[in-house]
């Protein structure tokens, strides 16, 4: 009887170790999960995208330079159709009557229509050649050529241009715009033509 009891003792005190060994013991924590794993085609795919973006801003940048480069070369056409515009304008010609040096009403227009650009462009200095047909003395032609350049001058000096600014000389029947012995050809030939002599490179609109 007495063995049996301590034979019991003995057990429950085994019991009572293992149930204090199993309460201290932590449990083992769970594995992580393995990251997903990244197959090719995956980083094909990311590789196609950047390469695409990268494309999109090259060619986005690409069409900003040559946006740019258009306006700069339109502007360029623009400015340059004006200053062409404008020195067509001053080089305009203006006829006379036969043996006249008087200004006709149409060719009063020609020459204001060259005031405002002269006043705009105070730099710009031009030359008044007059001309004559065949008919007449040299001296008598080389006179009235004169005349005809001096009174276009004189023109555009009473409308505010810098006498300075105008020169005159008389070619009389030397240099002709035209060859022949009518009429028609003697128009074209009693005339006051106009050379730019300074300034011409970089004229303003008024």
């Amino acid at each position: 009887m007495i063995r049996t009891q301590r034979i019991a003792v003995l057990m429950i005190a085994a019991l009572s170790v293992t149930a204090v060994a199993c309460r201290g013991k932590k449990p083992e924590p769970a594995p992580a999960p393995a990251p997903a794993a990244r197959g090719p085609n995956a980083d094909s795919a990311r590789l196609a995208q950047e390469a695409a973006a990268r494309r999109a801003a090259a060619d986005a940048d690409a069409r900003r330079r040559a946006d740019s480069i258009a306006a700069a070369e339109a502007s360029m056409r623009d400015a340059a159709g004006v200053a062409a515009s404008l020195r067509s304008t001053l080089t305009a010609t203006v006829h006379f009557e036969y043996d006249q040096a008087d200004l006709r009403p149409e060719d009063k227009a020609v020459l204001d229509a060259k005031i405002p650009i002269l006043q705009a462009n105070t730099g710009v200095a031009i030359r008044i050649a007059g001309h004559t047909d065949e008919r007449g003395s040299d001296e008598y032609n080389l006179a009235l050529g004169q005349r005809r350049a001096a009174a276009a001058k004189a023109y555009l000096v009473q409308h505010g241009i810098a006498e300075g600014r105008i020169e005159t000389i008389s070619y009389g029947e030397e240099r002709p715009a035209a060859q022949g012995s009518d009429e028609s050809a003697f128009a074209q030939n009693r005339r006051a033509e106009f050379e730019i002599t300074a300034g011409g490179q970089n004229l303003r609109r008024p």
